[in-house]
C-alpha cells in the first residue's frame, strides 16, 4: 500500500495510445493490439488541500478570449471540451467504485489539475490518458491501489467517459494502464464471466521500427463511433461481419508479432485500414 502523507504532492503520468489492429472491435467483442508512445503523455497532479479543487488548464480550458475570432480559432482548433470534465468524471466513478465495493476512503480533500501534450482528436486517446492518469493519483491519495485490480481500473476510466457521452471500448484505457505492448482478447466469454477482458503484456522488442502519422485537423471519433456502435446493435450485417474480421486480424497479428514477420504484420495493418474505411 502507498502512504502519502498530508504534504506530499504527487504528479502521474499516463501516455498515448496507438491501435495496432483489431482497432474498433474492441467495442464488439473482438480483440487488439496495442501499444502506448512513450513521448507523449498526459500529467495530473494531486496535492492535498482543504477544499477539494479542480483545477481549469490555461490553455484547453479557455473561457475568456481577447476577440471573437480568437475564441472560434480555438474552437477549431481544439474542439469545445477541455479536460475539466474528465477529472470530475473520474472522481465521481473512483468514489461509487469504492462504496459500492466496500473500500473505505480516507476524509481529507484535494486539489487535481493537468496538462497534456497528446495532439487533441488525433486518435492517440488523449482524453483517456488525462483519465488515466488522475485515476492513479487517486489510488495512491487514498492507499487503495492494491484494493482495485490492475483488470478493472480499464473498467473505471471507460466508465467515466461514458458519463460524459463518450462512445469507446476499452482498447485504449488498457494499453494506457498497463503500458507498453498488450494484446486483448475482448470475447464475450471473457466479459461475461471475468467483467474484463484477457490481456497479454508483451515484449515491445517485439515490434518492427514504426512512424506515427497523426492529421492536425481535429476529429471527433466519439461521433464516428456512435453511428457504428447503433448500426451494430440494430443487427447491421455488415457492420457485424466486418468487426469479426477486423478482430480475427488482431489475432493474426499477435502470432505475426511472435515470429517476427513483420511483412505478414504491414499486410494485416493495411487490411485493418481498409476495413475501418
Amino acid at each position: 500500500m502507498v502512504v502519502v502523507t498530508e504534504k506530499e504532492e504527487m504528479e502521474r503520468r499516463a501516455y498515448a495510445r496507438v491501435g495496432l489492429l483489431g482497432n474498433p472491435s474492441d467495442v464488439y467483442g473482438g480483440r487488439a493490439v496495442s501499444f502506448a508512445v512513450a513521448g507523449l503523455w498526459a500529467t495530473v497532479r494531486l496535492r492535498p488541500s482543504d477544499q477539494l479543487l479542480v483545477q481549469p488548464h490555461p490553455r484547453h480550458d479557455l473561457v475568456a478570449f481577447p476577440s471573437l475570432h480568437a475564441l472560434v480559432e480555438r474552437l477549431d482548433g481544439g474542439g469545445y471540451y477541455g479536460g475539466v470534465r474528465l477529472l470530475l468524471a473520474i472522481c465521481r466513478i473512483f468514489h461509487n467504485h469504492c462504496k459500492q465495493n466496500g473500500i473505505a476512503l480516507e476524509d481529507k480533500n484535494f486539489t487535481l489539475s493537468y496538462d497534456t501534450n497528446i495532439p487533441r482528436q488525433a486518435g492517440l486517446s488523449g482524453s483517456s490518458a488525462i483519465v488515466c492518469a488522475a485515476l492513479s493519483c487517486l489510488l495512491d491519495f487514498y492507499g487503495v491501489r492494491d484494493k482495485i485490480r490492475v483488470e478493472v481500473r480499464p473498467n473505471l476510466i471507460l466508465n467515466a467517459e461514458k458519463e460524459l457521452g463518450i462512445v469507446a471500448g476499452l482498447q485504449d484505457r488498457v494499453a494506457q494502464v498497463y503500458g507498453g505492448l498488450v494484446y486483448m482478447d475482448f470475447s464475450q466469454e471473457h466479459m461475461d464471466k471475468l467483467g474484463h477482458g484477457v490481456y497479454t503484456p508483451l515484449d515491445v522488442d517485439l515490434l518492427p521500427p514504426l512512424y506515427l502519422i497523426y492529421a492536425e485537423n481535429p476529429s471527433d471519433s466519439g461521433k464516428v463511433h456512435s453511428s457504428v456502435r447503433q448500426r451494430w446493435l440494430d443487427g447491421d450485417e455488415f457492420i457485424i461481419s466486418s468487426m469479426k474480421e477486423v478482430a480475427q486480424l488482431a489475432y493474426d497479428g499477435h502470432n505475426a508479432l511472435l515470429q517476427k514477420n513483420y511483412s505478414e504484420l504491414a499486410r494485416l495493418m493495411n487490411k485493418n485500414f481498409d476495413l475501418r474505411r
